[in-house]
């Protein structure tokens, strides 16, 4: 079974983050510059909260609110859905499914170790669908 941690030993365990007093057009500059869709907010390391693309969309753009006024704090997701190094993949993507949500936040205990999105964990599953395929065909033509 593969889990959260798989893929972090693969990607690395660096994730990217503000505070929630950033204001909003600073955390899009950011994003860009580092091509994510989300950035985790914290403050003293502490994760309280995560801003995303639809986080922008729909609760700056589509309410008429200036991203050079607007603090992160005001329209980040607090509601947070977060996994740990054990959960596996596909627990991963039923709560990706269920909860609407593109990027995990994986803690240790309250300690935030990395960043799953969805990118990532399709990524895997595909590249394990095609290694059981490759031994499926092998055993088959080679059995």
């Amino acid at each position: 079974m593969i889990v959260v941690n798989d893929i972090l030993k693969e990607k690395g365990h660096d994730f990217f983050f503000i505070y929630p007093q950033t204001l909003t057009i600073d955390a899009l500059k950011f994003m860009a510059e580092k091509n994510v869709g989300a950035l985790l907010v914290m403050e003293n390391n502490v994760l309280c909260g995560i801003f995303s693309e639809r986080d922008y969309a729909r609760k700056v753009v589509l309410l008429g609110k200036s991203s050079v006024n607007t603090p992160v704090m005001d329209v980040m997701t607090s509601n947070l859905v977060v996994v740990k190094k054990e959960t596996s993949i596909n627990e991963c993507m039923q709560l990706m499914t269920r909860q609407h949500v593109r990027h995990l936040p994986v803690l240790e205990g309250e300690q935030v170790v990395g960043v799953v999105s969805i990118g990532d964990v399709v990524s895997r599953i595909i590249r394990e669908q095609d290694n059981m395929i490759k031994q499926l065909e092998d055993y088959i033509y080679k059995g």
